[in-house]
């Protein structure tokens, strides 16, 4: 996970460096890993990555012949198939859903943006001169777009109202950045001034103190 926040992290040092400043949305996807087809998965593993016959099986067998119930007390409904998802807790669950998602990141390329993709957890970079930041700000809300339609013909729910939006600039350059909310969806995002990405905390002017405050907290409550 530090990994794949460390990539994103360093795009944005990359473009500050150039006199740019950054714009990092979080997004949010509600149950993702219960919502892949199984059908769809199979059919892409197939298309888009020539996976065929007995390892197309094992992938089919593998997915396929799981039941579920409901109990309540002494009361348990009649046992159905399980035609999504994929099992959660196991080495290819997050793999079977990179592949399943992975058109989305060539999506979000088209609109000259930079996607990162961690499981399901998604984030996309942009970046502008701070005079171009209103542009960019449309040119996310048009990815956004494209996104959310992209994962309803996939049976996936993009969750809008829990997407975080940070800007970032250096300390000298924090008073260019927008403060206006960011259009995502039928939803308009207030930026903040930290967000927790894969569990490390990013401040807007990319100083990382909100993580380190955090952490030496969390340490002290451990000592005491």
């Amino acid at each position: 996970m530090e990994t794949a926040v460390l990539k994103v992290l360093a795009d944005i040092l990359l473009a500050l460096d150039t006199g740019d400043i950054a714009v990092l949305t979080l997004r949010d996807l509600s149950a993702a890993f219960d919502t892949v087809h199984h059908a769809t998965l199979l059919r892409r593993l197939e298309t888009s990555y020539g996976i065929g016959g007995t390892v197309l099986g094992w992938f089919a067998s593998y997915l396929s012949g799981r039941i579920q119930t409901i109990s309540c007390g002494m009361s348990a409904s009649d046992a159905s198939a399980i035609l999504y998802g994929v099992p959660q807790g196991s080495v290819l669950g997050p793999i079977l859903f990179l592949l399943y998602t992975a058109d989305l990141l060539r999506l979000v390329e088209r609109h000259n943006l930079r996607p990162h993709m961690y499981a399901d957890d998604t984030q996309i970079c942009g970046f502008c001169r701070p005079a171009a930041a209103s542009q960019l700000q449309q040119q996310v809300s048009v990815c956004t777009d494209d996104v959310a339609l992209w994962m309803q013909s996939n049976r996936l729910q993009l969750n809008t109202a829990k997407t975080e939006v940070l800007w970032c600039a250096w300390s000298r350059r924090q008073h260019q950045l927008p403060q206006v909310a960011l259009r995502v969806g039928i939803d308009y995002v207030t930026p903040t001034t930290s967000v927790r990405d894969l569990g490390i905390y990013v401040n807007s002017d990319v100083s990382m103190l909100t993580h380190v405050s955090r952490t030496v907290s969390s340490c002290f409550a451990t000592l005491r």
